[in-house]
């Protein structure tokens, strides 16, 4: 694990004191005392608060239940099947082909989780939160996907010691090779796998860079590190004005191509292979995108490939940095859990805040970085940072 990082700032502005950690020392002993549950929940002011506790540390004990639950729906196709038509019991066991009795309580738990809800003639229908299920394909590979984690972290202890023995790690080979472009070259089934993942779930991501930044300003981008060319694709088609660069390992860029020329746009499209580790980035763009590239890797790889960018810049020119980004000490978690764990699973990266992002952009020579604000931080956030026009 030699090339994971520590966050240096993780505790940034929470620097020590003894009467701190003297009044923190009383209030866990407070807060531990047998009798202080005993006590709140007999005094009707304080009544609320503990119960609102108490489900908080269930729903905690029962994540996983809950993370299988939807598991299990997604694999069956129920959000889909009542999507077309509320349905009873016994026609999801008939389509399911799962026995009536099962079945009822997987159902019934759905409802309790609001992924269904009860409709009229003991039908069951989508709940508020089974509808972004059926409606979006992304939600459901990632679903999906998330049971190499899941897997991985069965037995939690083993997983923290060797984290990169499981099956995410084998599934994102790149992350800790030390030769991608040749491995790529030979796994070209794993490359469209993971690729394919990428691109479905990419959507809510390409959404919020679209609604929260103007491309009309640029007249060349290239996409660092595109995948299958989706995000690309979907700039290209709002810009029509744009000249359009991709830039990734060979055989991720032939199924880039391939999903462009089914679009009918490969025609305004260059690719570009190489790594962006040992190969230097084309120069022509006055805007370079990075969308979920970085907390995949080390600080050390980050800062390489941030400083190849800056090299094919041209002065005044642009790094649009688009990723799920960790919460500011201070502020609440969004989906810092998940990622911080993904990541380990993953072999390789780290989930960083963005004024650490900030910090590793101006390390590599940018002039300057501001946040875009967006909608739907939880989905991505987006860093732009830029050369110096003196460059």
């Amino acid at each position: 694990m030699d090339n994971l990082d520590v966050a240096k700032a993780a505790h940034a502005g929470l620097e020590g004191s003894s009467w701190l950690d003297g009044f923190y020392k009383k209030l866990d002993d407070w807060m531990t005392r047998p009798e202080l549950y005993r006590k709140s929940i007999s005094n009707p002011v304080t009544r609320w608060f503990t119960q609102r506790r108490t489900q908080q540390i269930f729903d905690l004990m029962s994540g996983f239940v809950h993370s299988q639950v939807l598991l299990a729906c997604v694999k069956l196709n129920i959000f889909t099947i009542v999507k077309q038509s509320p349905a009873t019991l016994e026609e999801l066991s008939s389509r399911c082909r799962v026995p009536a009795p099962v079945l009822q309580r997987l159902l019934l738990s759905a409802v309790a989780l609001r992924l269904l809800e009860h409709r009229g003639s003991q039908r069951f229908g989508l709940g508020a939160l089974g509808a972004p299920l059926a409606a979006h394909e992304g939600i459901r590979a990632m679903v999906e996907h998330n049971n190499l984690l899941y897997q991985d972290m069965a037995e939690p202890l083993e997983f923290l010691r060797d984290a990169w023995r499981g099956d995410m790690a084998s599934y994102w080979t790149y992350a800790h090779s030390e030769a991608p472009a040749q491995d790529s070259k030979r796994d070209a089934a794993q490359v469209g796998r993971y690729s394919a993942l990428m691109a479905a779930s990419q959507n809510f991501v390409i959404e919020e860079i679209l609604g929260a930044y103007s491309f009309h300003k640029h007249h060349c981008m290239m996409d660092v590190g595109c995948g299958m060319g989706r995000f690309v694709a979907a700039v290209a088609q709002r810009e029509q004005h744009l000249t359009c660069k991709l830039f990734d390992l060979p055989a991720v860029l032939d199924l880039a191509q391939k999903s462009h020329t089914a679009l009918g746009i490969d025609s305004r499209m260059h690719y570009c292979p190489g790594s962006f580790f040992d190969d230097p980035i084309p120069h022509g763009a006055d805007l370079i995108t990075l969308v979920r590239v970085a907390h995949d890797h080390s600080d050390a790889a980050v800062i390489k490939i941030l400083k190849n960018i800056h090299s094919a810049l041209p002065a005044g020119g642009a790094l649009l940095l688009a990723e799920p980004m960790a919460q500011e000490p201070g502020d609440k978690p969004l989906a810092d859990a998940y990622f911080h764990l993904y990541l380990l699973a993953m072999g390789s990266g780290r989930f960083r805040t963005p004024s650490e992002l900030s910090a590793m952009l101006t390390e590599s020579g940018f002039a300057s970085v501001e946040q875009v604000p967006n909608a739907m931080p939880i989905h991505t956030r987006i860093l732009l940072a830029r050369k110096s026009t003196a460059a």
